[in-house]
């Protein structure tokens, strides 16, 4: 593994005291590294690899503790590998001290397609409109990230959302890490899949253990079916057994990852290898929005459009758009309304642009301009 990390200028003894007795909430609580390298390079250069996380951790905290961090900026190693660069990737909170108990971790810049942290997530239950089974559901979850302790063997390590696209799975996924007050890690498993045989299972195991050092933490697989597909489709992709296998290793527990709750997504449970979905011990299902929700869906986000709406009938829309995912009525159906209004130059979006773009979607033919059919 290697590691960059970026100097932040020592303070001074009298800033180091006044570090000290700032107040408590300005400790960082995590600290995301990335290893940067030498600022000269020399083909004498020796990159560090990282073999124990948890001792590095300790080393970094003593080395760095009163630095102020900012994203962006440079750690530089002093001891082991003079001048070797470490960049910050993220800290929370924003420009916090280092301190003792600061979370550090070092993201491992060769595994590329590995996923970023999101620390977390500004999305709330207020945001996602219907699926109240759903939501009743993910309490269980929630409980569970906020005391991992006293649920043992019972804990909920792996759910499965399914249902079609568009529902919220992902919005409600955030707003559960929101609401726990937990980080979230969110990945579409089209990024675990390497370009060579061996590589995507090693991208997986990488994967759980950066969530097993933020734990407690949501794992949120996004198309879980392109990982974990039925391995009778070995076929179809040459690494379908090796990575489901995997998968069912990190699922299984066999390594103890505490605290750490993997929420798979998909709206293709059919393509799922049995074996993988049988150790989802919840399965929660996402429906699409009935008259009334979408309802909602379309009055709280057109009272977000740059350019006022006027004479619009929502209620006649909602009714006409039944099959349609709360993703389909803000992408096609509104903003498309909006685009073409913005295209046109017009100061407002009226009833006939809502009503040109459900008709566009749902292929209806538009009335004839000529007022007569000549046989």
């Amino acid at each position: 593994m290697i590691f960059i990390v970026r100097t932040a200028q020592k303070t001074s003894s009298k800033s180091t005291r006044e570090s000290n007795t700032e107040p408590a909430e300005c400790t960082a609580e995590f600290l995301v590294m990335e290893p940067a390298g030498y600022p000269m390079a020399s083909v004498l250069d020796e990159y560090p690899e990282i073999t124990d996380p948890g001792v590095f951790e300790h080393y970094a905290r003593e080395q760095w503790k009163g630095y102020k961090a900012h994203k962006g900026d440079y750690l530089f190693d002093r001891r082991m590998y003079p001048d070797f660069a470490y960049k910050v990737a993220d800290v929370e909170p924003p420009g916090s001290v280092i301190g003792q108990n600061t979370r550090i971790i070092v993201r491992d810049t060769v595994a590329g397609n590995v996923p970023t942290i999101e620390f977390r997530s500004d999305v709330t239950f207020d945001d996602v409109i219907g699926q109240q089974n759903a939501r009743k559901k993910c309490k269980l979850i929630e409980r569970f990230l906020e005391a991992p302790d006293k649920f043992g063997k019972w804990a909920p390590r792996n759910v499965l959302f399914y249902g079609p696209s568009g529902t919220g799975k992902t919005m409600l996924a955030k707003a559960l890490a929101n609401k726990a007050h937990v980080p979230i890690i969110p990945v579409k498993a089209t990024e675990l899949i390497g370009e060579f045989v061996g590589e995507g299972a090693r991208q997986i195991h990488q994967l759980y253990e950066r969530a097993q050092e933020m734990a407690p933490c949501i794992l949120f697989i996004d198309e879980l079916d392109a990982i974990a597909l039925d391995r009778r489709h070995q076929e179809l992709r040459g690494d379908v057994a090796e990575i489901v296998n995997a998968l069912l290793t990190e699922m299984d527990g066999i390594v103890e990852r505490p605290g750490v709750c993997t929420i798979g997504a998909t709206n293709r449970t059919d393509t799922i290898d049995p074996a993988v979905r049988s150790r989802f011990e919840e399965e929660i299902e996402f429906t699409l929005p009935d008259e009334k929700e979408r309802l909602e869906i379309l009055e709280s986000n057109i009272e977000t459009f740059p350019i006022p709406a006027k004479g619009v009938d929502l209620k006649a829309i909602a009714k006409m758009t039944g099959g349609l995912s709360g993703r389909d009525l803000v992408g096609k159906v509104l903003k498309t309304a909006l685009h073409n209004v913005i295209i046109e130059d017009r100061e407002f979006v009226s009833a006939e642009d809502l009503l040109a773009s459900v008709k566009k979607l749902k292929n209806i033919p538009q009335p004839s301009n000529s007022d007569r059919m000549y046989i």
